[in-house]
């Protein structure tokens, strides 16, 4: 487990990303959450799952310094990957709130809308998909994730112009469920994962996948084709420029 930390406490798990300062999401982050997630799943001690980040950053998303240098068959193995990861986190039974402790943008997001109750620190804090603008097209499962909870025409909106918003507007828009005070954030996480687990376990749990199917059906789909379309663009000379400046900008704050 080199990319997050976790403990467990009074049968909750807690995962707390752990890859830098900022969380950003490569190859091996992706393999360890997916398996890490099948684990805490067939654990019957475990009854839930809180997933948070470090103070200022749940995580700034996919690492594009990292996945700027992979090769043809190493980005495709990652958007594989990656899409099959954010197919388990939907499909995970258990309750799984996301305590969000900072910035949140693109991938970090995805983790985010993909737990059942997302509370986030006050601050100048954004979360978000803005892939469009990085040039990277965004594949239908995580539409209709997004879509879950703040509704398709405010999902689509949002998608096509790469909208990253403040806490407040997030909370507005139902892409958070609570703001509170950083330290106060995994006491609230827990609050409502106490609320969760005073439930009978097999009825939340039925209960969840029953309203979650469809959801479940969009990111298990077949993919081919889209991630077909999102490598080629992944690789076109527009893109790449997008990306280079990006990683300019990011190396210069490093």
């Amino acid at each position: 487990m080199n990319t997050f930390k976790l403990s467990v406490r009074d049968k909750i798990a807690y995962l707390t990303l752990n890859r830098g300062s900022s969380n950003a999401i490569n190859s091996e982050m992706v393999h360890e959450l997916k398996d890490m997630l099948g684990n805490l799943e067939k654990d019957e001690q475990i009854g839930g799952l809180i997933l948070t980040g470090n103070e200022g950053f749940f995580s700034a998303g996919l690492d594009l310094i990292e996945l700027y240098n992979y090769n043809e068959a190493e980005i495709k193995q990652f958007w594989h990957d990656f899409l099959d990861m954010v197919a388990v986190f939907v499909a995970f039974k258990k309750p799984m709130i996301s305590a969000i402790s900072g910035h949140s943008p693109a991938g970090g997001c995805v983790l985010a809308i993909c737990s059942d109750y997302r509370i986030m620190a006050e601050g100048k804090y954004i979360i978000g998909l803005n892939e469009v603008p990085v040039g990277i097209i965004v594949p239908d499962s995580i539409f209709h994730i997004y879509a879950f909870w703040l509704g398709k025409a405010n999902a689509y909106r949002f998608l096509m112009e790469g909208k990253l918003m403040r806490t407040q507007e997030a909370l507005e828009v139902g892409l958070v469920d609570e703001l509170v005070d950083g330290k106060s954030l995994l006491t609230a996480a827990e609050r409502k994962m106490k609320q969760y687990l005073g439930f009978d376990w097999t009825t939340w749990q039925q209960s969840k996948i029953n309203l979650r199917t469809e959801l479940m059906e969009r990111v298990q789909a077949d993919q081919t084709a889209t991630l077909e379309a999102m490598l080629k663009q992944w690789w076109s000379p527009g893109t790449r420029s997008i990306l280079h400046t990006i990683i300019q900008n990011l190396q210069r704050k490093n």
